[in-house]
């Protein structure tokens, strides 16, 4: 069986970010800017003050000095500033012609028409300066950054309005099994109500693509042939359950049948090795399809969207990096494993002064809803040791922004 990042990396070798698009600053959000943005103009546009204060020679300081006028955010910076004056200047306003430093409103006696410094101000204090900033020209953000409040600030001070970015993917979710109802539809006593679509769906949103639940399959041959082949529309197709070796796991033999070609089956991961992945080209165009069979278990199904589809996705969406950055926790408790798969448990971090320390939830079978809320990280525990002590540092990935 491969290993967690050979089967990521086979899965991410197959695939090409998706078409660009461009978008209004505000609807790319969250999406990851295809081609680099350089500045169009300087900021500051000019020298501007940082400080509600008046505007100085510093060389005619201490002294008592007549003000001159006012300067205001959004008067002309053409001003000019009479020798042996001062000019009373608001946070932000261009700094007058001939003013070399701005001295604090705090630290200024204020007459009616004139102000005293009582003390000579450090030459070019509280000044910002043009261009100090950024620079005309220069490179505001690389290909492939991700669009935070940040960004989308810095592209909307130099008037860049829409943006290219990678076409966002559409997912389909398809759930197999007799036992399963929609969410809405009351069960008989053999059936759940289905929850893998609902948690693929989230994930989906949150990763950055466009999630369809399309549906529930029985478990026959036919019924789910039909149903894969009518989903070849999307880009990604995401099947729950029905990929392990039981009787009624028709999924592999389904894939078969509509042409998928299979990367891998299994992979040396717990929760999650019946996990598969391939390729399916669309006849009668030019696009291929990736397909991943996902176990049917809750947690199984979480598990393995985060550590396989999730780059997936990203890498699509065009993110220079498509993985999730990985953290070192401090376990908390010992942990004991057998060999031959990398463990993914379920954690809560506390945070302490030497860093985060991982707490794993009690109840960690992948058929557990409950071990599925409220998870900061996925602890990983490597395939070929056994023993892990309190204290000792791991790998983690994190799933929530705070890690």
């Amino acid at each position: 069986m491969l290993k967690p990042d050979e089967a990521i990396g086979r899965i991410l070798a197959q695939i090409s970010p998706m078409p660009t698009e461009r978008t209004p600053l505000l609807a790319a959000q969250g999406r990851a800017l295809q081609v680099a943005q350089n500045a169009r103009f300087e900021l500051p546009p000019w020298d501007n003050s940082a400080m509600d204060g008046y505007a100085v020679r510093a060389s005619e300081l201490p002294g008592t000095l007549p003000v001159s006028g006012i300067m205001a955010a959004g008067v002309s910076p053409d001003a000019e500033l009479a020798v042996g004056t001062c000019m009373k200047i608001m946070t932000g306003a261009p700094v007058p012609r001939g003013a070399d430093t701005v001295v604090m409103r705090e630290n200024v006696e204020e007459g009616t028409s004139v102000a005293t410094f009582s003390e000579a101000p450090i030459l070019g204090r509280h000044i910002r300066r043009a261009g100090e900033d950024i620079s005309a020209d220069s490179e505001l953000l690389p290909a492939g950054s991700r669009l935070g409040p940040g960004e989308l600030a810095i592209l909307a001070a130099q008037g860049i309005a829409e943006i290219p970015v990678c076409r966002r993917p559409r997912v389909a979710i398809l759930s197999t099994g007799d036992e399963l109802v929609p969410l809405g539809a009351t069960p008989s006593d053999a059936q759940i109500i289905s929850s893998n679509s609902t948690t693929l769906a989230a994930q989906i949103r949150e990763a950055g693509g466009i999630a369809v639940d399309a549906g529930i399959v029985p478990d026959t041959l036919q019924a789910t042939v039909r149903a894969l082949r009518s989903l070849a529309d999307y880009d990604v197709l995401l099947t729950s359950g029905g990929v392990s070796v039981g009787d009624f796991d028709y999924v592999k033999e389904a894939y078969e049948t509509i042409g998928v070609s299979m990367d891998f089956w299994k992979v040396a991961v717990k929760p999650g090795k019946p996990l598969a992945f391939g390729t399916r080209a669309i006849p009668g165009s030019d696009r291929t399809q990736l397909v991943f069979g996902l176990p049917g278990n809750p947690a199984s199904s979480l598990v393995s969207f985060e550590i396989f589809v999730r780059p997936a996705l990203r890498k699509l969406l065009g993110f220079a990096s498509a993985t999730r950055p990985r953290i070192m926790v401090t376990l908390s408790e010992d942990f004991e494993k057998a060999t031959g798969r990398t463990n993914f448990l379920r954690a809560k971090l506390t945070p302490s002064e030497t860093g985060p320390v991982a707490t794993l939830l009690r109840k960690q079978g992948s058929g557990m809803l409950r071990s599925m809320v409220s998870v900061d990280c996925l602890v990983q525990f490597d395939a070929d040791t056994t023993h892990f002590a309190a204290g000792s540092k791991v790998p983690a990935l994190p799933l929530r922004g705070a890690w």
